[in-house]
């Protein structure tokens, strides 16, 4: 369990560049295989992932306890699923990028600066892994994008983003009947990514 000890405007935070740059000798985890950013345990995360030629970048409302090594049940779950889609990595970005377990301690008001550093995460992801082929971004977030309302604005960010860069947007499982993209943490093993028209989402998501 992971509960905020602050909103994260009363926090400093790192930038997602110096966060990227930022090397801690005693991570103790395999760089080679994990891209991890802060690479600590903090009030906040910008990415989770394995490394690879071709990632399924799953992207979540927030994040919670994992770490390298140490992944919680939704992010083995999205693992599973992307082996079993052909991918050969994955990467786990999200919505908003404060860790909190209950979706209800997020920030009652969305932190601008850690949105902005989140969506040049999320620019640099797409910049990386888009090379010779099309981002596959799978939307994730279920129901709890309704727990605040600057997460549809965070989304709409993301797609215009990801228009920049050709991403294609997934799902894995039935939409809710509000047409939210399922969460990853209780689809079969199995489950298929299909495509996921994000901008008719959005459409709905006005009304």
């Amino acid at each position: 369990m992971h509960i905020p000890s602050a909103a994260t405007q009363e926090l400093e935070l790192l930038s997602f560049a110096d966060a990227l740059e930022h090397r801690d000798s005693s991570c103790g985890y395999d760089r080679e295989r994990w891209l991890y950013v802060p690479d600590f345990y903090s009030e906040y995360r910008y990415i989770l992932g394995t490394k690879g030629e071709k990632p399924l970048i799953c992207i979540g409302i927030n994040p919670s306890t994992a770490v390298p090594d140490k992944l919680d049940n939704t992010l083995k779950s999205v693992e599973r699923i992307a082996s079993g889609n052909g991918y050969d990595s994955f990467i786990m970005f999200n919505v908003y990028a404060q860790r909190a377990t209950r979706p209800d301690d997020m920030d009652t008001q969305c932190n601008q600066l850690l949105h902005r550093e989140n969506m040049n995460a999320f620019e640099y992801i797409l910049s990386h892994v888009g090379v010779g082929h099309s981002p596959a971004v799978w939307a994730a977030w279920g129901a709890i994008i309704e727990k605040r309302a600057y997460l549809s604005d965070c989304i709409r960010d993301m797609v215009k983003i990801g228009e920049k860069y050709g991403a294609v947007w997934l799902k894995a499982g039935k939409c809710s009947i509000k047409g939210h993209p399922h969460h990853p943490l209780y689809l079969k093993k199995d489950s298929p990514t299909e495509p996921f028209d994000v901008l008719s989402y959005l459409d709905r998501l006005k009304t």
